[in-house]
């Protein structure tokens, strides 16, 4: 650069630098200012319990206080939700930042943000200052990408569910349409079907006809990932006082309560994410789209993805990627183009989110939920009015139901567009049944409240694609014709150790093998195993033999049953009891014989020796190790009808199973005249390996061994560790 070029860029640099010093400056003092407004306790187990004079002071605090807890999970989460993880990752994430980016469009997001609520925007601006008073007063973390927050980034992940709409899009399907690379989008891994372990929740609602004291109950236990939320109570001085669990980086308690009311969120099974094919016919080198009698254009722009490269550098690819009015193109089937129609209603799902847990009675909940901006979740609710309430999500598509819609249905026929959302009461849902209690397991809502359960027959078959799964027979088992239901009952029933699936396979099983003639060779090797679960009483525990044989025959069976034709509608435990046969039943439980006494010497093997919790650092993606601290953990997958769920398997250079999701947050809420909870959290609050709390509810989890809930100032009192402003 020449000295006149020097001379002349040398005042501007001086200006910007200025410029962002006096920014720099502004920020401090407004920070400092909002973070004396809040106090922040730290209970004995660690949980932050925030209050603030204003609820944007409350979300203030609360940020900082998840920040200071895990921040590498709440910048995980914006880096997934800003199509941005392979900034951090390298190019494995490529794919996943592409499909959010078909979705997510920052420009859009800051629109949105600029046309909010002032009372909306004051959460979001309070939100981002919050987490970015925390990286300024903590040099010593650095981010991997995000090193500073923008108010309008919380309208990325507005809703809080693992997962979501928009991972129904295949990331081979994008790999194979927009990286023209089919054999790349195969070699992608693909673990075994066994590995899969059913997402979702459970939610319990009882009625105080049918509790001991006469108090509506409520079972909060979602089954996510593990440390995926965060467990807080945030209050202020504007009437805000809610407690539960926090999606990490989110500011509203996402399944919680608060003095009035609880909720509890399920993965629902509704039909409210649908494919449509579209048929594409090229006019003058541009893709045109049939719609009707009509062709229309395909829209088309250009998608930057930036990446890390393995040496540190930076890189980015650029695709063009495709629309019509359904939807994002998502993947090609045969000469069709797949357009992907899904919710995309961030402003008014965080208002929905935020608002809820501001709710004082079952009317006011249902007005928040008319915002419509709810689809991937089921809702039990209880209040201390003493109802309690089933809701479907809320975001329905109003849709023909002469159409299949778990297929991709044809673009091209007008009649199969979405029309306007149905309205709440067209869904299935419950106000206090006579039966007085309502579940939900992931399941149809036709099972909700026994007999008194939302009828089928007057629902279009969109209303649900999954049925009936076993934990939801289960759930039916230990509700019907209990009464004097109290908070302990309510955690035994959480747990109780049935495994549903399994009493309807083994009897096949120990069928096949009757059936044996005396000569066939497996008649002997196969006779302790089977005499061993003719006895058994279904029932998981630390010290169950038949819970390991009967476990690791599942999973076996499960992975052949997986890969075997199956008619329209028949479940991958149909398949197992009805298609799979003598032969390949056997064969299996003759395999899982064998890899127990090869990995752990002996067919008879204590579940407990086999089925494990470990911790042992704060990454996200933990490395299993037979050699370091584990604790066993008796309850099983909810694949098996387990209530109580923890997705385990073995991994690279492992013989035991190592759990990685499942029960995460667990709650049972009575709402007396005082709303009073007791609760366990997977492992410990704090992602420091370094904290006491990192690991301190390790054992309460693995036995269902729930701790008291300091929800009133009168419960916090002599449980304080610490009292602080965010900063100090």
């Amino acid at each position: 650069m020449s000295v006149r070029r020097l001379s002349l860029c040398l005042p501007l640099l001086l200006a910007l630098t200025a410029v962002s010093s006096v920014q720099a400056a502004d920020d401090a003092v407004r920070w400092k200012h909002e973070a004396g407004a809040v106090t922040i306790q730290r209970d004995d187990w660690g949980i932050a319990h925030v209050h603030g004079k204003t609820d944007a002071d409350a979300v203030f605090g609360m940020a900082y206080a998840q920040a200071e807890d895990d921040f590498n999970r709440v910048e995980t989460n914006y880096l997934v939700s800003l199509g941005r993880l392979a900034e951090a990752e390298g190019e494995s994430a490529l794919w996943q930042d592409l499909r959010q980016k078909l979705f997510v469009d920052p420009n859009d997001l800051k629109a949105l943000y600029a046309r909010s609520p002032d009372w909306l925007k004051s959460l979001m601006n309070a939100w981002a200052d919050g987490l970015n008073d925390y990286l300024a007063t903590h040099p010593d973390v650095h981010p991997r990408v995000i090193t500073h927050f923008e108010p309008w980034m919380a309208l990325s992940f507005s809703e809080g569910s693992i997962g979501g709409d928009i991972e129904r899009a295949s990331t081979k399907g994008l790999q194979a349409f927009y990286g023209n690379d089919p054999e790349g989008a195969l070699a992608q891994f693909t673990p075994p079907s066994s590995w899969w372990e059913p997402t979702g929740s459970n939610g319990i609602a009882i009625a105080p006809k049918l509790t001991a004291n006469g108090h509506a109950l409520l079972l909060i236990n979602p089954h996510t990932s593990f440390f995926f939320r965060s467990e807080l109570q945030m209050s202020s001085d504007e009437g805000l006082d809610a407690y539960g669990a926090v999606t990490w980086g989110q500011f509203f308690i996402y399944q919680g309560f608060n003095k009035h009311i609880g909720w509890m969120h399920t993965s629902t099974g509704a039909d409210v994410v649908d494919e449509f094919a579209e048929t594409i016919v090229q006019k003058d080198g541009k893709p045109f789209y049939r719609y009707g009698s009509e062709l229309r254009p395909v829209t088309s722009r250009d998608v930057v993805v930036p990446y890390r490269m393995a040496d540190g550098s930076r890189a980015a690819r650029t695709f063009t990627v495709y629309a019509t009015h359904h939807g994002p193109i998502v993947r090609a089937d045969g000469d069709k183009w797949i357009a992907l129609a899904l919710m995309n209603k961030p402003l008014e799902a965080l208002q929905q989110s935020w608002l809820r847990t501001k709710a004082n009675d079952y009317a006011a909940y249902m007005k928040v939920a008319d915002f419509k901006a709810n689809s991937s979740n089921n809702t039990i609710y209880a209040d201390d009015k003493g109802h309690i309430a089933y809701l479907h999500p809320q975001f329905i598509p109003n849709r023909d139901n002469r159409f299949d819609y778990s297929k991709p249905v044809d673009g091209s026929d007008p009649a199969t567009d979405w029309k306007s959302l149905l309205p709440l009461d067209k869904a299935p849902h419950l106000l206090d049944p006579p039966t007085g209690w309502i579940f939900n397991t992931n399941d149809w809502p036709y099972s909700a409240a026994g007999p008194d359960s939302p009828k089928q027959a007057d629902f279009p078959r969109y209303m649900d694609a999954v049925g009936e799964n076993p934990r939801g027979l289960h759930a039916t088992r230990v509700l019907t014709g209990r009464h004097d239901f109290t908070q302990a009952s309510l955690i035994d029933a959480a747990f109780d150790p049935y495994l549903p699936a399994f009493a309807r396979q083994l009897p096949i099983l120990i069928a096949d093998y009757d059936a044996l003639p005396s000569s066939d060779p497996r008649k002997k090797a196969l006779a302790g195993p089977i005499g061993l679960l003719r006895t058994w009483d279904y029932r998981w525990g630390v010290t169950s033999m038949p819970t390991s044989l009967a476990v690791f025959w599942g999973d076996i069976l499960w992975d052949k049953a997986s890969k075997l034709d199956s008619e329209e509608g028949l479940s991958v435990y149909d398949r197992m009891a009805e298609k799979a046969g003598p032969d390949v039943r056997l064969a299996a439980l003759s395999e899982a014989v064998d890899r127990l006494q090869k990995d752990f010497g002996s067919w008879g093997v204590p579940w407990g020796e086999i089925n494990r919790y470990q911790r042992v650092d704060g990454a996200i993606k933990q490395d299993f190790d037979d050699g370091k601290p584990s604790m066993p953990v008796p309850f099983t997958s909810s694949r098996w009808g387990s209530l109580a769920s923890f997705g385990a398997h073995r991994w690279p250079g492992t013989k035991r199973y190592y759990g990685t999701s499942g029960n995460s947050f667990v709650a049972v809420v009575e709402f007396g005249d005082k709303v009073s909870a007791r609760a366990i959290t997977a492992g410990g609050e704090s992602g420091d390996p370094g904290s006491k709390h990192f690991n301190d509810e390790a054992e309460r989890y693995t036995t269902g061994n729930l701790r008291k809930v300091y929800f009133w100032p009168e419960d916090l009192q002599g449980h304080i560790e610490r009292t602080y402003h965010p900063g100090e």
